[in-house]
């Protein structure tokens, strides 16, 4: 859901990407030439299939891993000279569930802060504690929460010292539905108090239900970046199903002009259109259908997910990368 009363800054980039690559030592190059901007106060969504290069591009961006080419300014500083100042400004959450095992949720969260340099402030570590219904696990050993609540803890360690940017990889791998829906309902709640938001996720619904923009990642290149409305409205695609009364052995070849697929036995006739069309021709089709005779019972019509362009878009790369 966009927000509109949330002004996205498009001049100052809270996070600015140039020419980044990454190669291996066996040859393996992970990302290609990436250039991307992050504007300050939006939720940005990278999708890719696994092994597209999300991960990685993430681990450079907060000076995990080291590139093979090009640069990151994080915040006004670059990642690799400033890193420090960089760094304060990030938080990230992993998507592995790597805890200090024997220690309190109160303490791990409050070593973090410590960690990035920032003064002792228990009213804040209490807040994100409550906001993230872990005040009643304060005093609890990490080992013995479940799998949600040990995310949970990932996240309170990233806001421990108050970033400006947060990264979520893969927020909701392991979560149940309700546990990830609380989630979705504090990111939103973040970037209202100003954070900026990237996400990683192969939850189609996560990108479309929060986003205000969105990459697709593959093959470590980017194959699009696009506003999440401007993307659908351009990629997304309308069909129109008309149930038959009478079976068609075939498409007449007076139909042949429309981009229309037969099937459920010759009882089903599919019309696809671009919504970007003024002219959706389907005035025209169901006169042409008239003067062939062909009768229908029912008539439907759906509009293209996210999902749908999501597949099309990987699709489209692996043909490109194909041999």
């Amino acid at each position: 859901m966009q927000h509109p009363s949330q002004a996205v800054s498009t001049a100052d980039p809270i996070v600015s990407v140039r020419g980044l690559s990454k190669t291996y030592a066996g040859g393996f190059q992970a990302l290609k030439r990436i250039d991307l901007d992050i504007h300050r106060g939006e939720i940005f969504a990278l999708l890719g299939p696994n092994g597209a290069g999300k991960t990685t591009l993430i681990s450079i961006i907060c000076g995990i891993a080291k590139a093979s080419e090009g640069s990151v300014v994080a915040d006004g500083f670059d990642t690799v000279r400033d890193y420090r100042e960089a760094r304060q400004a990030i938080g990230l959450v992993p998507q592995e569930l790597h805890t200090d095992a024997f220690e309190s949720v109160w303490a791990t969260v409050n070593f973090s802060r410590g960690l990035f340099g920032k003064a002792p402030d228990p009213a804040h570590v209490e807040k994100v504690l409550k906001d993230l219904s872990l005040w009643d696990k304060k005093d609890n050993k990490i080992m013995t929460l479940s799998g949600g609540m040990k995310r949970r803890v990932l996240i309170a360690k990233a806001l421990s010292h108050e970033p400006k940017i947060l990264f979520l990889d893969e927020p909701s791998a392991g979560v149940d539905v309700e546990l990830r829906h609380g989630m979705w309902r504090l990111v939103r709640e973040l970037r209202e108090r100003g954070t900026t938001i990237i996400l990683t996720t192969h939850y189609i619904e996560e990108a479309e239900d929060m986003a205000d923009r969105i990459g697709v990642i593959n093959h470590g290149e980017l194959v699009v970046v696009e506003d999440k409305h401007t993307l659908m409205r351009k990629l997304g695609k309308k069909q129109l199903t008309l149930t038959l009364q009478h079976a068609l052995p075939q498409l007449p070849d007076a139909l042949a002009r429309w981009p229309l697929e037969l099937s459920g036995n010759g009882l089903v006739l599919t019309y696809t259109f671009d919504t970007q069309r003024d002219d959706t021709g389907i005035a025209e089709l169901l006169r042409a259908l008239g003067e062939q005779h062909i009768a229908f019972k029912d008539l439907q019509s759906s509009e293209s997910s996210l999902e749908d362009i999501f597949v099309s878009l990987v699709s489209q790369a692996r043909e490109t990368h194909a041999p």
